[in-house]
């Protein structure tokens, strides 16, 4: 028999980084390749990697020089956000043999170039119940800060009917949720459909249990994107990037919105889904930010009760504006910010969540650890649980009882779908 060629899959960043490894991993499979779990042996170790942030860049060398440390040292291919700066670190790794193969569709070719060709077995790893498909890609923002546009490229989205059609795959495979995903998935537009005529297609097409969004603008929060909402199956969950809670800040991050039309938006979607989650993104310590500024920033965001909010250092991107600014923000600076904004995010996620003690919340449990299961609400609180492991991958009807970790603790009430 031939021997399988083993593949470890490893991504960073953004839920679109993880649509495309599930995509390249669905390939490897049919393929006949082999894909196995993060730190077992492989041959053949492939990154999907993210340089929005100093941090993101550090976690490429690192996991490029953990995987070369294998004995014997397996193919690496770097694929996905990666700038030049990892993919010369990749080539330097005495004795490395690396690939730099931004074009994901490219890697299977690739590797049956070097010589390597699937058993005709290919297995794929189990457990998810959470799907991530691609519906776009790529950004005309250009937003002072960030580094995406020149990786990604402009705006291109994929015709409806495929978008569809991968839903719908997902659904015959099993998965319960599906989440729609691109760089900016709200500027989704193709032969004049826009993402809330994409959204409606797929509810009406498919049966997808859970249909979820990803990041989207203040401005493409519509009306007849929320209606949608009573269907039931759009999860009331919206990630709004807000970035700074200050006008001049935002303007000078280049965004499309101020504060007024950011707390708009807020109102659209309390006004119709009343339990939505509304999380964010902050930045903290950009160019020129003032102490009067950050504070302004800080009341916004207190005033907004945000379900969860992530908190960024600004971190200078060689190539981007802000890079260049005058007026850096010095890191004992930004540590301090990043430690308000921080302690914020825990009341505010503490508060949204205690206004569902008592209710109940249909919840989608993913797995089980040490007796406790988890799973998430349809607007994304994580709840525990003792009920049994056979629940996994099940919707069902939970009693929010107590707070309990980062989540809640529920108690089933006996409904199911």
């Amino acid at each position: 028999m031939p021997t399988a060629i083993r593949v470890v899959l490893e991504t960073l960043g953004c839920k679109l980084n993880q649509a495309e490894t599930e995509s390249l991993a669905r390939e490897l499979g049919a393929a006949g390749f082999c894909i196995v779990a993060s730190g077992e042996a492989s041959d053949i170790y492939i990154l999907n990697a993210c340089t929005v942030t100093a941090t993101a860049d550090a976690k490429v060398r690192h996991l490029l020089s953990r995987a070369h440390r294998q004995i014997p040292p397996p193919v690496l291919v770097l694929t996905g956000c990666c700038n030049e700066g990892e993919a010369s670190f990749g080539r330097v790794m005495q004795g490395a043999r690396v690939f730099v193969c931004r074009d994901k569709s490219a890697i299977v070719p690739l590797l049956q170039g070097l010589g390597y060709s699937g058993a005709g077995a290919g297995r794929l790893p189990r457990g998810r119940t959470r799907a991530m498909v691609k519906a776009q890609e790529g950004c005309r923002n250009y937003c002072t800060y960030c580094i995406v546009p020149f990786m990604r490229g402009q705006e291109k989205s994929r015709p409806p009917d495929d978008v569809i059609g991968e839903v719908d795959a997902r659904v015959w495979d099993g998965y319960q949720e599906v989440v729609l995903t691109g760089t900016e998935i709200g500027a989704y537009s193709h032969d004049n459909l826009g993402i809330s005529e994409l959204v409606c297609r797929i509810l009406e097409e498919t049966g997808v249990t859970r249909l979820r969004l990803s990041s989207l603008q203040p401005v493409e929060v519509t009306e007849a994107l929320l209606r949608l909402g009573g269907s039931g199956r759009l999860c009331p969950h919206f990630h709004l990037s807000l970035q700074s809670g200050c006008d001049s800040v935002l303007s000078r991050m280049r965004r499309r919105y101020d504060t007024a039309g950011y707390q708009d938006a807020i109102k659209r979607i309390r006004a119709m889904m009343p339990e939505a989650a509304i999380t964010t993104d902050v930045i903290v310590g950009f160019p020129g930010e003032t102490e009067v500024e950050f504070e302004e920033s800080y009341r916004f965001c207190a005033s907004v009760g945000f379900a969860r909010i992530h908190v960024f250092p600004f971190s200078p991107r060689p190539g981007t504006v802000a890079a260049d600014m005058p007026d850096q923000v010095a890191p004992s600076i930004k540590r301090e910010r990043s430690r308000r904004f921080l302690t914020l995010a825990r009341e505010s996620a503490e508060v949204f969540r205690t206004a569902f003690l008592g209710k109940a919340l249909m919840v989608l449990w993913e797995g089980e650890a040490r007796g406790i299961m988890s799973g998430y609400t349809g607007n994304y609180i994580r709840v525990y649980s003792g009920v049994g492991a056979g629940l996994v991958n099940e919707v069902t009807d939970v009693r929010i009882t107590k707070l309990y970790r980062d989540g809640v603790w529920g108690e089933t009430t006996g409904g199911a779908i």
